[in-house]
Formats: structure tokens, sequence, C-alpha cells
């Protein structure tokens, strides 16, 4: 059985959704083995430049997902509804969508979350079980490489509505 577009959509919200949850359940497990500190309700007092990047690198990777489950429903219209055939061009693009979505995307928001947990002094927790020290300027080392993923998501979100219009305007439908 051959993958359609919208097939590869479905499956990478759900492997996101997944990675999310883990990051979650990880979270979750070092404050059940740690009474040191409640996790969340110091991110949520302390929640100044560091504690923030870590609230919004969780919130935006929520909304990642959500992103690529919904664009699963416009390449459904577009192969299942509307039954428009896909060319090589839209194909390469819609491959440029996926993996700059999930990649780019994904990637931001996981450096961004890190680098709250790390600013915040929380990641040494995960290392060395006690609370380190606050170092804001740590948040300096990842600007670069979150708008590196930030880029190259938006060049997936670019290169996917290009290969949208492009299989849109194909008069050639599948054969079914």
């Amino acid at each position: 059985m051959k993958l359609r577009w919208v097939d590869r959509f479905i499956i990478a919200a759900i492997i996101q959704g997944a990675l999310i949850t883990v990051m979650a359940l990880v979270i979750v497990t070092i404050q059940m083995m740690n009474n040191q500190i409640n996790i969340i309700q110091y991110l949520s007092l302390s929640f100044d430049g560091t504690a923030k990047w870590f609230f919004l690198g969780i919130i935006f990777h929520l909304i990642i997902i959500v992103a690529v489950a919904v664009t699963a429903l416009f390449y459904s219209h577009l192969e299942i509804t509307l039954g428009k055939k896909f060319t090589k061009k839209s194909n390469i693009l819609a491959g440029i969508h996926l993996v700059g979505m999930n990649v780019g995307g994904a990637g931001a928001m996981m450096i961004m979350t890190y680098a709250g947990l790390a600013g915040t002094g929380l990641l040494s927790i995960f290392t060395e079980g006690k609370l380190g020290p606050k170092y804001p300027a740590i948040m300096d080392s990842f600007i670069e490489p979150i708008g590196g993923f930030i880029a190259f998501l938006a060049i997936g979100v670019v290169c996917g509505g290009i290969g949208f219009l492009i299989a849109y305007r194909n008069n050639e439908a599948l054969e079914k």
C-alpha cells in the first residue's frame, strides 16, 4: 500500500504527540522521584525570561502538532476529495513540507524547552538530582539554533503552499 501525503502527515502528528507525551512523562517521573522542589510550581513562580522559554516551547510544540494534523486535512482534500494527482515537483515540495514542519517546528520548540530548563537551573535536577543555580545568560547561546530551526519550518511551510497550488491546478485526476 502506497502512503498518501495525508497519511504521512497524520503519522507525523501521532509521532509528534507521542514525543511530547514522553517529554511530559519524563518531567512527571522526575518530579515523583524528587521531593526537593515542585518543578511546575517553581517554573510558574519564576516566570521570567528563562522559565517562559520552557512554557512557550511546550505550548508552541502543541500548536505545531495541531498544525501538522490540520495540514493532513488539506492533503486529504486534495488527494481524496478532489482526486488531484501530485506531480514529481509537487511531491518533492510536499516532502520538504513534511520534513520542514516536523523537524524545524519540533526542533525549535524542543530547544526552547531545554533552554528554559537549563536557564532556570532545573536541568540539574534531571542530571544531578538537585536544583542548580539560575543561569539566564545561557539563553543567548540558543537563539541562533532556534532561529535556524524556525527558518527550516518556514521553508517547509512555503514549499507546502507551493506544492498545494501545483497539485490543485493539476487537471490530471488520480487513477481510482
